[in-house]
């Protein structure tokens, strides 16, 4: 599947009036979708190129029916994922949990959930912001009851404006880094964190990591057989190499921004992305929670409240 050459942005819907092809409009702005679009079977891509100030990159709008027309080819691709669920019955969101033994297994760097807007009678707002923080999505309303404040220095955009956005923000991995442009490269102090952490109202406080003295003399006290509970933790299986790569790029996230750091920090993005890419499930997963954790305490070192804001002007030319 040539099509699948390109990174994929997945779109789907879990609700039966709403055609995922209707977001595809709304994103590429074209009402005639038949052009350059490729079908496989019930798949359609359609291809999209995400250009703004600072990079361009050509991706695929993938529409998928459901999960069983995802290939192997797909899930390789897949770098975001966008789920529109009926919020006006309050079974909505059991079609989108059946994609999260996928995106689970993807770990893509943007999952936005999408509906018109809340309901009351249906999936509430309390509801649906509880199952993104759980599963690590962001809620996106197309038709939001409240719009945000117009005095606000910093307004938080809403409906697909908000979707181009975080696509905007994602690093994907074909991406063409523009030399010519270095204004306003300070405000990309927050790649890393925007690139990983998900749904955050609140970033945790985090304690120092234990010395490998102090970890050495906690697992002797573990019991006879030399069992300490440290032994049983995943951290135990953590690569060195990528500690560092943390480190380094949470440092890179904090210094002023100029086009070498710029440049330095989207290659240290994709260095470890290709790192993690070779790691176990469950050790890649704690790659990224270590990753987030680290670069959020200096690039963030209040809760935020939305992840992606500082984003907002990557889509303005």
């Amino acid at each position: 599947m040539a099509a699948a050459a390109r990174p994929l942005a997945l779109l789907t819907s879990c609700a039966a009036g709403f055609a995922p092809e209707e977001l595809v409009k709304r994103i590429t702005g074209k009402d005639d979708l038949t052009m350059d679009a490729i079908t496989s079977g019930r798949v359609n891509f359609y291809p999209w190129t995400i250009d703004n100030k600072y990079y361009s990159a050509d991706i695929h709008l993938c529409v998928v029916p459901n999960t069983f027309h995802v290939t192997g080819e797909i899930a390789e691709a897949v770098q975001a994922f966008v789920v529109y669920f009926d919020s006006t019955t309050k079974t909505g969101l059991e079609g989108v949990s059946e994609w999260l033994p996928l995106t689970e297994e993807w770990l893509p760097e943007v999952m936005i959930l999408v509906c018109d807007r809340v309901s009351e009678n249906g999936v509430s707002r309390q509801k649906a912001q509880e199952w993104c923080i759980k599963h690590g999505f962001e809620l996106v309303e197309l038709s939001p009851e409240e719009l945000p404040d117009e005095d606000d220095d910093f307004p938080e955009s809403t409906g697909v404006k908000r979707i181009v956005q975080a696509l905007n923000a994602n690093v994907w991995s074909n991406v063409l880094i523009k030399g010519d442009r270095t204004q306003g490269f300070g405000l990309l102090s927050t790649l890393a964190g925007a690139n990983r952490s998900r749904g955050c109202e609140e970033t945790p406080e985090t304690e120092s990591s234990p010395s490998p003295g102090d970890r050495e003399e906690s697992q002797s006290d573990g019991g006879e057989d030399g069992a300490g509970t440290h032994s049983l933790e995943p951290d135990s299986a953590a690569d060195p190499v990528l500690d560092m790569d943390i480190q380094e790029l949470a440092s890179l996230t904090t210094r002023d921004g100029d086009l070498g750091n710029f440049e330095r920090l989207f290659s240290k993005l994709k260095e470890m992305k290709d790192k993690a890419a070779t790691l176990p499930h469950e050790q890649r997963k704690l790659h990224a929670e270590k990753e987030n954790v680290e670069v959020l305490g200096r690039a963030h070192p209040k809760p935020c409240r939305s992840f992606l804001r500082p984003w907002a002007l990557l889509g303005q030319s």
